[in-house]
């Protein structure tokens, strides 16, 4: 929460009389969409899951991300709950596709490259366990998958630890209206965090040859 922290305290000026009604929208939780014939789909946690969907949100054959908290012990959490770090819960995103565009394994490649993958305490400046990096996977297939691309990592960047667990898939609960879509409905306040939280130079210390973001 930081990073959020310093981006809210920056534009408190700009957002002071729309924040009269904020309050009501932030609190605002829909359920979970069905999914749609063909569609697959998978889980990550790295940290804000603001930046994750926008991350996943431009890989082609991806048709829906929807922020959320999974993990946890709580039935249907709130953010402030999740937050807390009492409840268990990582943020993170389910990511649906569609398996005919787009494979699982380009998923982890794309998730290998937007995530602290040697961080386990959380991910840049959001600390605690809300913010730890995990992959939750749905299926024995995806377990596989999983398993060897966090080992073809650990291989080629010659390191003895990665700090992602991976566990499997449980209830997924969807983050409020206001985290949907939030690069997009507050793009200057995202930026302001994304640039504060250092996300994009730890990513590029990570990956050198990395020029997207």
């Amino acid at each position: 929460m930081i990073g959020r922290l310093i981006a809210s305290l920056t534009l408190v000026a700009t957002v002071t009389a729309a924040g009269m009604g904020l309050g009501m929208a932030q609190e605002t939780q829909s359920a979970l969409s069905p999914v749609p014939a063909g569609i697959a789909e998978a889980t990550f946690a790295a940290g804000c899951f603001w930046c994750s969907e926008k991350d996943f949100e431009k890989v082609a054959g991806v048709t829906e991300v929807i922020s959320g908290y999974t993990g946890g012990t709580l039935p249907n959490p709130t953010y402030h709950q999740v937050g807390s770090g009492l409840t268990g819960h990582f943020e993170a995103v389910r990511v649906r596709f569609d398996p005919k565009k787009v494979s699982y394994d380009t998923l982890l490649d794309t998730y290998w490259h937007n995530v602290d993958f040697l961080d386990g305490g959380g991910q840049f400046c959001d600390r605690g366990a809300s913010y730890r990096p995990a992959i939750f996977v749905h299926d024995a297939a995806q377990k596989a998958a999983a398993e060897t691309s966090k080992a073809n990592l650990a291989r080629d960047r010659k390191v003895e630890k990665i700090a992602v667990q991976i566990l499997p898939a449980t209830d997924f609960t969807p983050a409020e209206d206001y985290h949907q879509d939030y690069y997009k409905t507050n793009s200057m306040r995202y930026k302001l965090y994304r640039s504060g939280c250092g996300r994009d130079a730890r990513l590029h210390q990570l990956w050198p040859d990395r020029a997207v973001y």
